[in-house]
Formats: structure tokens, C-alpha cells, sequence
């Protein structure tokens, strides 16, 4: 596919690649992933007959970034993709916006919940995979996680910083963060560890954004996966609740992740029917 780019408000040119035609839906990833990680669920949407998007979210692969991280910045940058896929103004001829729908997985939910509480503009719905709000089922986070993480990438400990990540917040054991460390893939995510910053600040100490769940005025299906922890279970339930028109469903997975070709014609059924 053709990578293309779109300028965020601040200035910073976000890369993003289109697989499909039809109703289109933007992926925004979690932790430590780029577009790449979107792309399976991506293919599969379209071939549902959607048109999906995805894109490096600021500080990683072919995007760019900005000094002065604030949660804000990520909104924006929603709201930029939004807008080229037709939301967010007038559709042809002077007509409503065109519906565009948005998929956050993990802490990309929380850059979704946050664009969808600014203004909603240009989102038909939501869907969202394992909000972390682990602290609203009794796991909450430190709240100096993000200033930890900065310290050891400041410091060139990258590789500390991820593994730090991964045991510390994500809760994964010892000997699985050293397997992690062994991996192929284990270069390319040190190069992008400082963007974990950006992630425990979104989160902060997980607890549940009772406000801005409450402005999110679009139907939301929370998605869940049977063989996630507890907690994240949980997350995923509460989060529903405490939206106004919120849905919550678990599907068959794996640890914090469900097969695209579950997932995907879910999606389309919840966006379009």
C-alpha cells in the first residue's frame, strides 16, 4: 500500500497507509506498536468492506514528533485522520459529515475516548479493545511510572525502560520480559521506548475518566478477551458501564488480544450493520 501523510495541528506529519473501500474506520494502536501491528485487522475489515486506516502514532515509525508531549497532541492527530476520511466537516455537496468510525486498541482507546469526549465531530462510533483502566478493578498504577520511564530513556536505557514497561505496568513475569529481550523484534521496540512516556501519561493511575467517559455522546462497544487477566476484564466492563451508550462483549483470544478474523466482522456489525 501507498503511505501517505497528514499534518496534525501542532505541525507534525503523521504517516498512515488505506486498505479497502467502503465506510471507513481508523485503527490508533496501543503500547509499543506502529501501523504495522494494525495491518492484519486492517485486511480483514476490508474485506469486510470497510475501509480501514491505520498510522504511526507520533514518535514512532515514519512519523514525526513534537517536543512538550501532552494528551491533547494525540487527539489532535485523531482528529487529522478523521477529517481526510471525510469527518469532521461537510460531506460532498454541503452535507452532513461523513461517518467515520475509530477502533482504539489498548491505550489507543484512551487517545480515541479522549478525541470522542473533545467533540465527537466525524464519529459515528467506537469500538475499543481493553481500555487499561486496571485501576477501576482494583490494580491501580503508580503515579510515577511516566517519570521513571523518562528518566531511563534520558539516560539511553532503553531497552531497561521496556522491559520496566512490560513487568512493572503490563504485569508480565520476569522470564517472559527475557524471552522479550532475546526476540528479534527487541531493537525496533527499544527505538521507540520513549513513546511508553506518552503512554503512562495518558493512563496515568489507571483509574477510570469518569468525566470524559460521560461526555462520549456515540454508541461505544468495549471489547474484551476470556483469556485476559482479571483485571483488564474487568476494565473492560466498568469502562461500558460508565459510558452513556456503551456496550461491553468478550470474545475467545488469547492474553490481551483477540484474532482479526474474530474481531473484525464484530466491528462491522457494531459500525454499519
Amino acid at each position: 500500500m501507498t503511505v501517505q501523510t497528514v499534518t496534525s495541528a501542532d505541525g507534525t506529519v503523521l504517516a498512515f497507509e488505506r486498505f479497502g473501500e467502503g465506510p471507513p474506520v481508523v485503527l490508533v494502536g496501543g503500547a509499543l506498536s506502529t501501523r504495522t501491528a494494525g495491518v492484519p485487522l486492517a485486511r480483514h475489515l476490508a474485506g469486510a468492506g470497510m475501509s480501514a486506516v491505520v498510522y504511526d502514532r507520533r514518535g514512532r515509525g515514519d512519523s514525526g514528533d513534537a517536543p512538550g508531549y501532552a494528551p491533547e497532541r494525540e487527539a489532535e492527530d485523531l482528529a487529522a485522520l478523521v477529517a481526510v476520511l471525510g469527518g469532521g466537516g461537510e460531506g460532498p455537496g454541503g452535507d452532513d459529515p461523513l461517518p467515520v468510525y475509530a477502533f482504539g486498541m489498548s491505550s489507543g482507546g484512551l487517545v480515541v475516548l479522549r478525541e470522542a469526549a473533545r467533540t465527537g465531530r466525524g464519529l459515528g462510533a467506537v469500538v475499543l479493545f481493553e481500555p487499561p483502566f486496571t485501576g477501576a478493578a482494583g490494580r491501580p498504577q503508580a503515579p510515577n511510572h511516566a517519570a521513571l520511564l523518562s528518566e531511563l530513556v534520558g539516560s539511553d536505557r532503553r531497552g531497561d525502560a521496556v522491559a520496566y514497561f512490560m513487568e512493572r505496568i503490563v504485569g508480565l513475569p520476569p522470564q517472559a520480559v527475557e524471552g522479550a529481550r532475546r526476540s528479534p523484534s527487541w531493537e525496533g521496540v527499544k527505538r521507540i521506548a520513549h513513546t511508553l512516556v506518552y503512554d503512562t501519561t495518558l493512563l496515568g493511575d489507571a483509574s477510570l475518566p469518569v468525566e470524559t467517559l460521560a461526555a462520549v455522546d456515540v454508541p461505544v462497544l468495549v471489547v474484551s478477551s476470556r483469556e485476559s487477566t482479571p483485571a483488564l476484564r474487568e476494565a473492560a466492563r466498568v469502562t461500558a458501564e460508565a459510558l452513556p451508550r456503551g456496550v461491553h462483549r468478550e470474545l475467545p483470544g488469547a492474553f490481551h488480544q483477540v484474532p482479526p478474523e474474530q474481531l473484525a466482522p464484530v466491528m462491522r456489525e457494531f459500525f454499519v450493520g
